[in-house]
């Protein structure tokens, strides 16, 4: 069990987890969010090699509209 903090809030995850993969399990689309990882921003690109661990800061960002 590893906790992460996503957008402020503590979340646990079952194990390490890839960023693309966390985001597909809860419903949102890669090509619509925006993610800073740590303090600094993902490549969209990238989000297939970020590797969620115990302590890691996840900042998601959605377009409203």
């Amino acid at each position: 069990m590893i906790l992460v903090k996503i957008n402020g809030d503590l979340r646990e995850l079952g194990e390490a987890t890839r960023l693309v993969d966390f985001l597909e399990e809860h419903g949102l689309d890669s090509q619509f969010v925006a993610v800073a990882y740590n303090g600094d921003v993902v490549a969209k690109n990238d989000y297939s090699q970020v590797i969620l661990r115990n302590g890691d800061v996840l900042e998601l960002v959605r377009p409203v509209g």
